[in-house]
């Protein structure tokens, strides 16, 4: 079984990253049809804006099958200049623990070095916690803890914000 990691749009990855983070974030903690709809609305803007000099969208694929993604989003008119949001990362229940997250992840810090990005944010949310070890240990630093429902559901919402100058 070998992991074989991909840039670039690919048909159907818009489809699989919002069928992986519903399917998975609805059993594990019962977010429902906005949070699936929100990914996927947010992927659909952000395909449509794509620019390979900023944005990086990789997918892991094991034996023929998508397994996982993660997504640079550099592009975005509202951020501000220099700063990049790391979006859309998640892995199948089929190939956690084999390392896809973290040839994922890395690959996606080096995407951030290699554009030129000073800073990148992730939001996520309290629980999560071998994703948060996983940025706490490229450097992401949590600033901000707050209860809210931007995904439709309650849960203690969190920024992680990495300084590149700080790797």
């Amino acid at each position: 079984m070998q992991v074989q990691i991909h840039a670039g749009w690919v048909p159907g990855i818009i489809g699989y990253t919002a069928s992986a983070h519903a399917r998975y974030y609805a059993r594990e903690w019962g977010f429902g049809p906005v949070f699936e709809a929100k990914v996927a609305s947010g992927m659909a803007v952000f395909i449509q804006r794509y620019d390979a000099r900023h944005d990086l969208l990789l997918w892991a694929e094991i034996d023929g099958e998508m397994v996982g993604t993660i997504t640079i989003d550099g592009s975005d008119p509202d951020l501000p200049e220099g700063q990049a949001h790391l979006r859309w990362f998640i892995v199948s229940d089929t190939a956690r623990g084999l390392g896809v997250g973290r040839l994922l992840f890395e690959a996606a810090l080096t995407h951030l070095s290699v554009a030129g990005f000073t800073s990148c944010y992730l939001t996520t949310f309290a629980g999560l916690d071998p994703a948060r070890r996983l940025y706490e240990s490229a450097g992401f630093a949590l600033r901000d803890e707050q209860e809210g429902e931007s995904w439709g559901t309650r849960v203690v919402e969190q920024l992680f914000v990495l300084e590149l100058g700080n790797r």
